[in-house]
């Protein structure tokens, strides 16, 4: 039986689908070895072709739009380019960041292998922002780096702007890097969850987006809960993710 995607959303113009961690959404040259896309899987799915409208990283899971026809595809993905696209992650980190907070931080471009690099020596970083909040914190008793406990945070996380790898650049950046994440992240720790909790995954996930429909014109939200693998992560840390997010508690007592 051929591999499928679970569909979230589906009309004339668009699927939206849930992407699990560790997926390309399509052939990249930083790959090459790589059978399996996203876009080959949901072509083959649904019998027709589709067209992609935005990057996932191969590690994120979560949301993943696609357009039916060329036409729809270019004007979803101009509004993906003009910031007019919502989208709500969230991700575990390392260490206990401020409850809420706003990070202002020029990102340079980052190129695909056969991209044209227009850019020179001197051309400045692309503006970048992302906000986020805190949904819960832990404190484990273990010293995985130089410190006699472990902090870690689950973090709720909407990018202003779309630039490559900005939510992990970001969150690197004020140093919290996401756990799992094999460029940006911490080794000691990715290692650690991987033998403490079995989890070996980048935990990001994108669970929301919000768009203009771009044939009616009817506001859009597309929505996906956390992957299996992630949502036992975040119950093993002791964490309650509740249907209304506004509710979530902001903390949760140290282990």
């Amino acid at each position: 039986m051929s591999e499928t995607l679970p569909v979230l959303y589906r009309d004339a113009a668009l699927i939206a689908v849930h992407k699990p961690s560790g997926l390309l959404v399509h052939r990249s040259m930083l790959d090459r070895h790589e059978t399996r896309f996203a876009l080959q899987i949901v072509r083959d799915q649904i019998g027709q072709r589709v067209y992609p409208t935005h990057r996932l990283d191969r590690g994120t899971s979560g949301v993943l739009l696609f357009a039916l026809d060329p036409a729809t595809a270019a004007t979803v993905g101009s509004a993906f380019e003009t910031q007019r696209i919502d989208k709500t992650y969230l991700a575990v980190v390392r260490g206990h960041p401020p409850e809420t907070g706003c990070i202002d931080h020029a990102l340079t471009r980052q190129y695909d292998d056969y991209e044209f690099r227009a850019d020179t020596p001197d051309t400045p970083p692309q503006e970048a922002i992302t906000h986020y909040r805190r949904l819960g914190v832990v404190e484990l008793p273990v010293a995985v780096d130089r410190y006699p406990t472990s902090r870690y945070a689950l973090l709720e996380l909407k990018p202003e702007t779309g630039r490559r790898h900005q939510i992990r650049r970001h969150l690197k950046h004020i140093a919290h890097p996401i756990i799992g994440d094999a460029t940006y992240g911490k080794g000691r720790h990715n290692r650690f969850f991987a033998e403490r909790f079995d989890c070996r995954r980048l935990l990001l996930a994108c669970t929301e987006m919000r768009l203009q429909h771009p044939q009616t014109g009817a506001r859009l939200t597309l929505s996906a809960p956390l992957a299996d693998d992630f949502a036992g992560l975040v119950d093993a840390l002791g964490w309650t993710l509740t249907a209304e997010r506004d509710t979530m508690p902001r903390t949760t007592p140290a282990h």
